[in-house]
């Protein structure tokens, strides 16, 4: 057996998530602790107690669902179980600092400030309503490319994420997206619908934001990951620490692969992936992209206790 380690991305958030982990575990507690001190401020309030729209800010959501994922994780690690287990860690988008974080490259705090200015950046990278993202359903990636294409007339719109054979998400200005909607409605789609989203990620208006976070990566240790990253924007392996560096910026415009992120790790003999952290959302995908490959959400207590049964 080969499994994978892979960490949610942003979408995943909920009030609440991580706080069973940590009444059950000293070392969740620790995570959560040590992020509100990172960040100076009481970040797991907010998760636990606080308001829906508060967390689904994306400079909130990001480090959110990281400690959640790490808490997860450092939970995991007392029961016995450790990121050394897995061939590969893999994350969605913001995710992918989770598997990072997860596998010794980043710190805890690092990542935790990375997240908020990365979060920061890319709210503030488009004024709110000059961009937009969408969900294709029912296409396949080259059709969604061509929908992108055809959408464009000058503006930005690219396929921002490929994440399962019937699932891409466009984004970019918002009349580009809209229309995007519209011609991939005429080519088939079953379903193509605007996203409640701040902000038009993983295109090329997230200049700015990559240009912010190149400098703020520039400033922080990052080393080589106990085992290999299977990296968003190259769905291959990488552990290099400086081309992690490369390519986290690269990712702030660039297209979530998951999907062949997925099938690469199959390629590699992966048959068993644990999803690390808040909610199912990557199970699903993993579920329609590779049909023999075993997926396992972990981020309660009882998720814990089911993998020791």
């Amino acid at each position: 057996m080969s499994t994978a380690f892979v960490f949610p991305g942003q979408g995943a958030q909920s009030i609440g998530m991580g706080r069973e982990l940590a009444q059950a575990y000293p070392a969740a507690q620790a995570v959560f602790d040590e992020v509100d001190e990172a960040l100076g401020e009481a970040l797991s309030t907010l998760i636990w107690e606080g308001e829906a729209d508060q967390l689904t800010l994306t400079a909130n959501a990001q480090p959110a669902l990281m400690a959640t994922s790490i808490a997860a994780m450092r939970a995991l690690q007392a029961e016995g179980f450790d990121v050394t287990d897995a061939a590969f860690v893999a994350g969605h988008s913001l995710g992918e600092y989770s598997a990072l974080c997860a596998a010794g490259a980043i710190s805890l705090g690092d990542t935790a400030r990375l997240l908020r200015k990365r979060g920061a950046a890319m709210q503030s990278a488009v004024p709110v309503g000059v961009g937009a993202m969408a969900a294709l359903l029912g296409l396949d990636f080259a059709t969604a490319m061509e929908v992108a294409a055809e959408a464009a007339q000058g503006e930005v719109c690219q396929a921002a994420n490929d994440n399962d054979p019937s699932q891409v998400v466009v984004s970019g200005h918002k009349a580009a997206v809209e229309r995007a909607v519209d011609i991939a409605k005429a080519k088939g789609a079953k379903r193509a619908l605007m996203l409640p989203v701040s902000a038009p990620f993983h295109c090329a208006l997230m200049q700015p934001a990559a240009e912010e976070m190149a400098q703020a990566l520039a400033d922080v240790a990052i080393t080589a990951p106990a085992v290999p990253l299977v990296a968003n924007v190259r769905a291959q392996a990488v552990s290099d620490p400086e081309l992690i560096r490369q390519l986290l910026v690269e990712q702030v415009t660039g297209s979530v692969r998951w999907r062949e992120s997925v099938l690469w790790m199959a390629d590699q003999g992966v048959d068993t992936i644990w999803e690390i952290g808040a909610g199912k959302a990557l199970s699903g995908m993993i579920r329609r992209i590779a049909k023999g490959v075993g997926c396992t959400a972990i981020g309660t207590v009882s998720d814990i206790a089911g993998l020791k049964a």
